[in-house]
């Protein structure tokens, strides 16, 4: 279905090739996964399977590649959009309508699609992707998941043969992103459908996959089975580097896999013992107090009476399913949103009352676009402005960024960075103002497991006995390695806060891989079970 053949390219005005005589072939029907660091050419190798590069990109190109027997050197995208779609990391930058029945119907429209055809296709995709209650919601109020959701419904109603993912379960909480993946396993098991989906998030996709595509640094691309690539792969979910510690010669794929082989172990395996910060924190001094708290967007409320108080010291980790208001609370609590009834201080302050300078050396903020932060014409550029916009040494902000994502040139432009990349520098511009409250929505979009290693190390570092975190997540292995503190939103109202241990391991849909696999014992992350055998 799709074969590439001695293909090699290089991007105008980079000095490195991103691929060199690559060659594979994605039979007909299968699901396929692309993996790889932050950058090493995931995205860039989608668009060459439908032809967005080099067409729209431009570059030295060479080789052969084919889609369903087209040559995507000599047909452009819309010549194949029947044949191939592509969503992208960011799909509400591809939406042209204005609301969710209406992006549905706009590519088959352009197909010249009968309509009697498109009214049956847009009620299929509306019930496939539960998207029947959003049907007449505007685009632009729409979650990050609801957006996701329609994106890839936009496309399959277009009846492709193959169909690209990039990052599809970024923005998805976790049984969303679970369903999605399930919808998508049906399209390839059902309707010979081709799927080949680009993702960080292994532990989620790992499961429903034929085969995988690890995308190396090193300009090197390997194919293969599942359990080939994870054999020794330096990427990995949580289960298979577990088994890995263990000395476990399997390669365990699933939860269930991993459960079946390491019962002895985890039968063995003592308790953990984990120290009670609680009274440091009841005697630490609160950092953010919120207080009956109501927002409403016209008839709907999108939060209701929230009362919440965070001290200094802690990392508290907002959950919940797609549109259940994290965001909507992150952008209220750092003075950007207004608010229909309650109060919201920082440090005793209004945010809302402060500007420029004096906000964001009170509170730092990343928003979910974090390239909307981004204005300068090079990393470089970007960098220095953000030493002297925070009055920081010459530097600061530089060494921050190289420790979040090594290797970086200064000079490419912030938009040619990748999802994950542009990400990493906005954190690093935010972190060197050093605020007491760093604030930080859907913080692992686009960012491998050795970046998110960095991301937790950097986080940890700022927080004292003087500051606090608070971070929207769906990446429930990130909020296992980094929160202490768990709360849960569900229709805008608080339903679960306490420690994060209790909270991740009493709920089947935010419980990590760990305390999956070693449940009943209240285990979040590999790392605590290897400290435990050290001390053992």
């Amino acid at each position: 279905m799709i074969r590439f053949v001695n293909v090699t390219l290089v991007y105008p005005y980079v000095q490195r090739t991103i691929f060199e005589n690559l060659s594979f072939d994605v039979p007909e029907g299968e699901f396929v996964l692309v993996m790889g660091d932050t950058g090493a050419g995931k995205s860039t190798l989608l668009k060459l399977m439908n032809g967005l590069v080099p067409h729209h990109t431009g570059g030295i190109f060479s080789g052969t590649i084919t889609v369903d027997g087209h040559d995507t050197a000599l047909h452009k995208p819309r010549d194949l959009v029947d044949v191939i779609a592509i969503v992208g990391q960011n799909p509400a930058l591809g939406f042209v309508t204005d609301t969710v029945e209406e992006e549905l119907v706009f590519g088959m429209e352009s197909l010249g699609v009968a309509p009697d055809v498109m009214r049956k296709r847009v009620e299929d995709m509306l019930d496939l992707l539960a998207l029947a209650p959003l049907r007449n919601r505007k685009l632009s109020s729409l979650s990050g998941g609801e957006a996701q959701r329609v994106a890839i419904a936009s496309v399959l109603t277009m009846n492709p043969k193959i169909l690209l993912l990039d990052e599809p379960t970024s923005a998805l909480d976790p049984i969303a992103a679970e369903e999605v993946l399930a919808t998508l396993s049906r399209l390839v098991h059902d309707l010979g459908i081709t799927v080949v989906i680009a993702e960080h998030k292994l532990e989620r996709v790992l499961q429903f996959v034929d085969r995988v595509i690890y995308v190396r640094e090193e300009r090197s691309v390997a194919v293969g089975l599942p359990h080939e690539i994870f054999k020794d792969s330096e990427l990995a979910p949580p289960i298979i580097q577990l088994s890995r510690a263990l000395s476990n010669k399997q390669v365990p794929l699933t939860v269930r896999d991993a459960r079946r082989q390491l019962s002895e172990f985890a039968s063995s395996l003592r308790p953990i013992d984990r120290l009670d910060t609680s009274k440091e924190q009841d005697e630490s001094a609160p950092l953010l107090q919120i207080e009956n708290l109501t927002v409403k967007y016209g008839s709907k409320t999108a939060l209701k009476n929230i009362s919440l108080t965070v001290k200094t010291g802690e990392i508290v980790a907002i959950m919940g399913r797609n549109g259940a208001g994290k965001s909507t609370l992150l952008t209220s609590m750092v003075g950007i949103r207004e608010f229909d009834t309650g109060s919201i201080l920082v440090a005793r302050q209004d945010p809302r009352k402060l500007k420029g300078k004096a906000l964001i050396s009170l509170v730092g903020f990343v928003p979910q676009e974090a390239s909307d932060l981004l204005y300068a014409q090079s990393v470089g550029e970007e960098l220095r402005n953000s030493d002297s916009d925070n009055l920081v040494a010459s530097g600061t902000t530089s060494e921050l960024f190289a420790q979040l994502l090594p290797g970086i040139d200064s000079s490419v432009h912030p938009r040619d960075l990748s999802e994950g990349e542009r990400l990493s520098l906005v954190l690093a511009i935010v972190l060197a103002n050093k605020p007491p409250l760093l604030v930080l929505d859907e913080p692992t979009r686009g960012l491998d497991y050795q970046a998110k290693k960095r991301l937790v190390s950097a986080v940890r570092s700022t927080v004292t006995s003087e500051s606090a975190v608070i971070l929207a997540s769906h990446d429930v292995e990130l909020v296992a390695e980094l929160a202490t503190r768990v709360v849960v939103l569900a229709e805008g109202e608080v339903v679960a806060d306490g420690p994060a241990a209790d909270i991740l391991t009493s709920s089947p849909a935010f419980a990590p891989q760990v305390a999956k696999v070693l449940a009943p014992a209240k285990w979040l992350t590999v790392n605590e079970v290897l400290a435990s055998l050290e001390r053992e």
